[in-house]
């Protein structure tokens, strides 16, 4: 089942990337008590996911504060290190988190993996996007295949 609006996250361990290592937060942690844009890309270093997504969120952070949100989230099915080393080479560290989903559990436990095989890169999560407030699912906005659109910061400014 697909999460919507209105559901609780699933409990969740993701791995942050952090100065001594990887860091395990748990979701229930990580959303509670505050508004979060959490986006999920297909993998780090992908085309799509290094020139629109990632950059559309650093670029508009301070808008998407305007509106009130308190963190900007990103996840995907890759390695804390992956994800670290995607972070610095876009300039996101204090900007974007980054919640590493090595194992794609987050992104079954939501209804939202795909099936990646035919591009060599496995089970991984869809592109979304979604305004999760203090655990709770306020919107949910999921691509339709090789699009990208609904998941856009530009897209969630204008949902906000």
């Amino acid at each position: 089942m697909t999460i919507k609006t209105g559901d609780h996250l699933p409990e969740a361990t993701f791995i942050k990337a952090g100065p001594d290592g990887p860091d395990q937060v748990s979701a229930a942690d990580f959303f509670k008590g505050r508004r979060v844009a959490l986006f999920a890309v297909p993998g780090a270093f992908t085309p799509t996911c290094s020139a629109k997504h990632l950059p559309g969120f650093i670029e508009r952070k301070d808008e998407l504060a305007a509106k009130g949100i308190d963190a900007i989230a990103c996840t995907s099915v890759n390695d804390a290190f992956v994800l670290g080393a995607w972070s610095k080479a876009n300039d996101a560290d204090g900007k974007v988190v980054m919640l590493a989903d090595g194992n794609g559990e987050f992104a079954r436990a939501i209804g939202l993996e795909m099936d990646g095989s035919a591009y060599g890169m496995g089970t991984r999560s869809q592109r979304y996007a979604m305004i999760v407030n203090d655990g709770v699912v306020e919107q949910v906005h999921v691509e339709q295949p090789g699009e990208f659109k609904v998941s856009s910061a530009d897209h969630l400014i204008e949902q906000l």
